[in-house]
Order: structure tokens, then C-alpha cells, then sequence
């Protein structure tokens, strides 16, 4: 129902305290690590940055309708609403704790009230691990109560964080907002203007705006810009029937055969236009059509994929033995099973292809049709497995980006991130064993669909490893910093250099390993790598929880993310 401005009382104008007070029951607000706490980011001064003393995010406690509740509120006003290390490690500590809470038979909901540029770019690699944090823990908290996320204001919703509205079981927009994985700037810094011109406002809310993206099926609610009609919208979730929000097959982010569908009908010679995918994609319900499905496969069998050398190639073949890839997935992703010893596992990378029919993931980036392959062969996995030994699956990471194109973001390749992403830490919490196996590039949103879900991250030391938030070019456009003030800063802080020695001081490391050729590996290396570097995170693994909380444990996690470890112990001791 469109409410006639004069009646409304603007949920966009308030800031982020006020958004989480007005979702709560009235007079049960209380807020957690609140400014007086003084938990700012210990990483900002030095760079010449004024921090914030909540590091712009409130978590709120109270209740929904009697039931306990905590709301996470992103302030858009500080740093673009930027995930750091500690405004990063408030949300993921939040979650943890509802999830524990459910767990000891109190059910806790959880709203995220999302205005977020997504990676705080300043801080690199912090915020990259502490959104792959919130992810673990969205997926475990939906299977006791639906997460909820709200993204109402002109900020909108972009980077690492759209993966997280992606993952959530409930979303919610405004027509002002926007939920995007890459920023129309970056695009047109990667891509070029004749693919995004970030300066076209109008075309960037026709493509990813709220509407578009509810007319699409992407976007449960559309909200008016209205305290009430949020406030009530929420309650509308859990008032439906909570069984039914739970159940996997309506979680967007895991319909992966009926996403694959939907894509076999895009033709991708053509500009698609918002109106046109709004009559393609219509609001009617999510289902499978197999010849849609033999459609896609079709198509891909058509792009000829070229055999191009890249490190996720190579190690591929060599820890498969060249064994014929499975034929049921896009040709850029590979997938075959083998044997290490006792232990099935099962090999996924991502490589290049110059035909692929989605021509901005054609260098070996994560795409669309990749996204989603993913994740139809780690849940084909989890389904045969689902009455027998969990095979391990180890996720070969070579990956220089996710595709930055307008197809993509109309189409969704947030989405496409999120259900690998969900994928991955669904098998995890499922039992079976997920390792990274880092032997290139391990690149943003790329790394957070397809590595950073895994139990255990493994990787080469090697020059060409590297682990960031994006592209040089990109990061000093968005910042307005030149490349060398960037570099100049990775000195100062490590989690925003770029290579993986500066990664692992960061502790998310389960072994670094120097001494293989990375390019070109003999078979004394892969020997290596099977029996040592795989077999030992294997087993390390199936000896510890199947959450990511191991990262926090390490010797080089105690002093270099020591604000992540500080947040949740103060948490914790506020939360009752």
C-alpha cells in the first residue's frame, strides 16, 4: 500500500540508532558495545582517519513481538558504512551469540538493517574474513529462525555485503535502495564506461533498484520509506509461520537448479533491458523446468570452451590425475572426484574461457552461470552423501574477481556468489570437510563465493598468491587515493596488502607452504600437496567444529585480530 508522504515518518532519514530502535518493541531497546565502549577500529588513525567510537554499527537487543531479538544497524554516514575489523566482528559476534542462544532453546531473531558500500576498503582482508564470518553464521541461524534484512536507504547495499542480504531468508526494499554485488564505479573502472556509466543515476535504480529488484524475485518486501510499515512488514515474517520460512527449498539463495533455469533464458547476444527481465522474470514462484535446463546445457556445450593454462587448470589436473571433468555444470567450472588415501574428495575450480557466452568472465572470473555451478555440484555432493560418509571437497582457488558487467548485476551475480557461498557452508555444517586450496589469485567477492566457506584455508607461497578486496585501480578510485598511498598503507596495516605472507599474519591461514612450483608442479609436488598439505587440513577438520571460529585461535589471530576477539568476549558479557 503506497502511503502519501505527508503520513509518513521517513525510516531513511533516521540514523542508524534510531533505525534499530524503531524496529524493536517499543521501551526493550538496549544497546550493546554503544559509543561509550569506545570499541573504534584501532587501524583507522593511522591513516590520517577520525574513527568512529562504534565503529558505525549498533547492535540492539530487545524483542519482536515478546520474543528476544537482536538488530544490527549500519551507519551509512561513516566511511560509506564500510565493514572493518571491528564493525565486522559486531555483526558476526552478534550472530554467533542468537545462534547459541537458539541452540540453548531461546529463540532469538535477528534483523540487519544493511547501508553498506561492503568492504571497508582501508582495512582490507579484516573486513573480507569478518563478512565471511557473518555468512557462516547467517546460514546456521536460519535453520532455527529467518533472518531478516532491510535495505532502505539511497546507500543501498554492495560488495561482500550483498552476498550477506543474498543469504538472508527474508529481504526487504525500499524503492530507494540498491542491492548490488560491484559498485557502478568499479564497473566502469574494470570495465569501461560503454558497459556502466557510473554517472547515469537513473539507470542504476532501473537495474538494481528496489523495484527492479522485487519485480524480479530477488527482493521479498517492497517497503515504503516508513517507520510503520517496516516495523509491521518485519513482524509479517515471523507472523507467517516460522516452519515455513525455514525450510531450505524456499531459501532463495540454495532454488540453485531453478536460478540455472531462469538463466538458460537470457539471451545473451542481446542488451537485456530492466522492463524486458521483469516480463522474463516475473514475480511468479521459483520452479525447475528441465528443458530449460537442457536449454542451458545446450548453450554451454556451444561456447567451445578453450583449454587456456591457469594455475586452477593445472593443479586441477594434477590432483585429479586428468581425470574427465563432470559434464553437467558450466564449462568454466571444473569438478571430477578422486581418492587420497581412505578420503573421497571431490575438486572444484574455477578456470578461463575466451567463449564464454557471459563475455565479462572469460579470464577465469566468478560469474553468473559460475556462481551458480558451484553450488549445483557441492549440493549435488551433499544430496548423495546425505546417508553415507561425507566426502571432503576441496575448492581450488584461482580466482582474479567476479564479473563486472551490467548483465551481471541486473541478473543478479550477488545472488549467483551467495548461493556458492551457501553451498559450501551448508556442506560444512552437513559434515562434510571443505578445504581451500589457495594456489593463485583469491580476490574479493570471487574468494568469499568460492574459498572462504572452507574449514580450512590452505595455500602456496608463492609471489603470484594473492588475497584482497579488489584491484589496485579500482580500490585508489573509490578511495581517491593514489596506488602508491595504497601500498604506503599496506605497510602500516597487513590486511590490506596483497600477498599471502601479509594474509597469514592475519592467523585465517591453516598452513603456508613454500617449496612447490606453483606453475608447473612435479609429481614430488603433488605427492606434497595430497598427502601433507590436504590430508593434515582434513584432518584437522574432522577433529574441530565445523564452524570458522578456528581462525580466531591461532597464535598470529590472537595478536593480529585481537579487536575481532575482543568484540565478541565484550559481547558476550552484555549479552544477557
Amino acid at each position: 500500500m503506497t502511503i502519501p508522504i505527508r503520513e509518513r515518518n521517513s525510516f531513511i532519514e533516521l540514523n542508524a540508532r534510531e533505525r534499530a530502535q524503531s524496529v524493536i518493541d517499543q521501551g526493550t531497546f538496549r544497546e550493546l558495545l554503544g559509543p561509550f565502549e569506545k570499541m573504534e577500529s584501532p587501524h583507522l588513525e593511522a591513516l590520517g582517519i577520525v574513527p568512529q567510537s562504534d565503529d558505525g554499527v549498533i547492535i540492539g537487543r530487545g524483542t519482536i513481538e515478546g520474543d528476544s531479538a537482536v538488530v544490527v544497524s549500519i551507519e551509512g554516514a561513516f566511511l560509506g558504512g564500510g565493514i572493518g575489523e571491528v564493525s565486522g566482528a559486531k555483526i558476526a559476534g552478534a550472530l554467533e551469540l542468537a545462534i547459541q542462544d537458539n541452540r540453548n532453546g531461546i529463540p532469538t531473531r535477528a534483523v540487519l538493517l544493511l547501508e553498506t558500500g561492503g568492504v571497508r576498503l582501508q582495512e582490507g582482508n579484516y573486513g573480507l574474513l569478518a563478512i565471511a564470518e557473518m555468512h557462516t553464521a547467517i546460514v546456521a541461524l536460519r535453520r532455527y529462525q529467518p533472518v531478516v534484512c532491510v535495505i532502505a536507504g539511497m546507500i543501498g547495499c554492495f560488495g561482500g555485503m550483498s552476498i550477506t542480504a543474498g543469504l538472508c531468508s527474508t529481504v526487504m526494499m525500499t524503492r530507494q535502495g540498491r542491492l548490488q554485488l560491484n559498485g557502478p564505479e568499479v564497473i566502469e573502472q574494470e570495465a569501461g564506461i560503454l558497459e556502466w556509466d557510473s554517472r547515469d543515476r537513473s539507470l542504476i535504480w532501473q537495474t538494481v533498484g528496489g523495484e527492479q529488484r522485487y519485480e524480479t524475485g530477488m527482493a521479498d518486501f517492497l517497503i515504503e520509506d516508513d517507520v510503520e510499515d517496516i516495523f509491521l512488514s518485519i513482524r509479517s515474517v515471523y507472523r507467517s509461520g516460522i516452519h515455513d520460512n525455514l525450510r531450505s527449498d524456499n531459501l532463495r539463495s540454495a532454488q540453485v537448479e531453478s536460478f540455472l533455469a531462469r538463466l538458460a533464458l537470457i539471451d545473451t547476444e542481446q542488451t537485456i533491458q530492466p522492463k524486458s527481465l521483469r516480463t522474463l522474470w516475473s514475480r511468479s514462484p521459483l520452479h525447475t523446468d528441465n528443458s530449460d535446463i537442457q536449454t542451458l546445457k545446450a548453450l554451454w556445450q556451444q561456447s567451445n570452451p578453450e583449454t587456456l593454462i591457469s594455475r586452477g587448470r593445472t593443479w586441477f589436473q594434477a590432483l585429479t590425475g586428468n581425470q574427465e571433468p563432470l559434464q553437467n555444470g558450466a564449462p568454466t567450472v571444473l569438478c571430477a572426484d578422486s581418492i587420497i588415501g581412505d578420503e573421497r574428495v571431490r575438486y572444484i575450480a574455477v578456470v578461463p574461457n575466451r567463449n564464454n557466452r557471459f563475455h565479462r568472465a572469460r579470464s577465469g572470473e566468478v560469474g553468473l552461470d559460475e556462481g551458480w555451478t558451484i553450488a549445483h555440484y557441492v549440493r549435488q555432493a551433499m544430496e548423495e552423501d546425505k546417508d553415507g560418509q561425507r566426502r571432503a571437497i576441496v575448492a581450488i582457488v584461482d580466482v582474479p574477481s567476479q564479473a563486472y558487467g551490467y548483465r551481471e548485476e541486473m541478473l543478479g551475480i550477488y545472488l549467483a556468489c551467495a548461493a556458492a557461498a551457501d553451498a559450501y557452508a551448508s556442506a560444512r555444517l552437513a559434515g562434510h570437510t571443505v578445504i581451500a586450496f589457495m594456489v593463485g589469485n583469491a580476490i574479493s567477492g570471487a574468494f568469499l563465493a568460492h574459498g572462504l566457506q572452507a574449514n580450512r584455508l590452505v595455500a602456496l607461497n608463492d609471489p603470484g598468491v594473492s588475497v584482497q578486496v579488489m584491484s589496485k585501480k579500482s580500490a585508489a578510485r573509490v578511495t581517491r587515493r593514489s596506488i602508491e598511498e595504497l601500498e604506503a598503507t599496506a605497510q602500516k596495516i597487513p590486511a590490506a596488502a596483497y600477498d599471502i605472507e601479509s594474509f597469514a599474519t592475519l592467523g585465517a591461514l591453516h598452513s603456508l607452504t613454500g617449496g612447490i612450483n606453483a606453475d608447473q608442479p612435479t609429481s614430488t609436488d603433488i605427492v606434497k600437496v595430497k598427502l601433507h598439505l590436504l590430508m593434515d587440513a582434513i584432518s584437522a577438520s574432522r577433529k574441530s567444529s565445523p564452524d570458522l571460529s578456528s581462525r580466531l585461535l591461532s597464535g598470529e589471530a590472537k595478536i593480529n585480530r585481537a579487536a575481532s576477539i575482543a568484540v565478541r568476549l565484550k559481547l558476550a558479557e552484555q549479552w544477557i
